[in-house]
């Protein structure tokens, strides 16, 4: 179904060892409004879809999991070289003692992620105006870890994320006039 390129969709860079930044990175991570909340939510919500804009839903669904990735590389790369007195210093002590250096889904205060945070009500403009909001929540999240950091090369990965949010969110509400279009119309039978 899909060919795997052994890259990125964009590249992911940091200049310096930051535990703190990891452990804020994890909301988009593991949070209610992060990456893999937005994938699952996106690609079950295509079930209960018009066919219009069913494909919308799975292109972005699965650009989600893309996203998941280079979250998931930066967190990998603010870590590898941390030694556990940063790790505590960072907050980051309770998930090392359960889970060492490795990367599991749960959200800036230690959250473990949640199918509660998936929303779908069947209802097609009401899951689009969820995924409008998911998308401006996650817009607003990536700029303020932005403002959280000053090594411009992590600065610039976010930026990219952040952008493609505003994408998400104007397809969506293009997808919300298709299909306000369409109940509008006369159906003839």
């Amino acid at each position: 179904m899909w060919i795997y390129e052994k890259k990125l969709q964009y590249p992911v860079r940091v200049s310096q060892c930051d535990p703190r930044m990891a452990r804020l990175l994890l909301e988009q991570y593991g949070g209610a409004d992060g990456e893999l909340a937005a994938a699952l939510r996106y690609l079950n919500q295509r079930y209960s879809i018009p066919d219009k804009v069913i494909g919308l839903l799975t292109d972005i669904g699965t650009e989600e999991f893309a996203h998941l990735e280079m979250i998931a590389t930066m967190v990998y790369k603010l870590t590898k070289d941390a030694t556990t007195e940063q790790l505590k210093a960072a907050g980051l002590d309770d998930h090392y003692v359960a889970h060492d250096r490795a990367l599991f889904y749960q959200n800036a205060s230690g959250v473990p992620w949640t199918a509660a945070y998936i929303q779908a009500k069947g209802d097609p403009i009401a899951d689009l105006y969820e995924d409008i909001a998911a998308e401006e929540k996650a817009r607003a999240t990536y700029q303020w870890l932005i403002d959280m950091t000053d090594d411009v090369d992590l600065q610039d990965g976010l930026k990219f994320l952040r952008e493609r949010e505003v994408v998400h969110s104007m397809r969506f509400r293009e997808a919300v006039e298709i299909l306000k279009a369409e109940q509008d119309k006369k159906h003839i039978f």
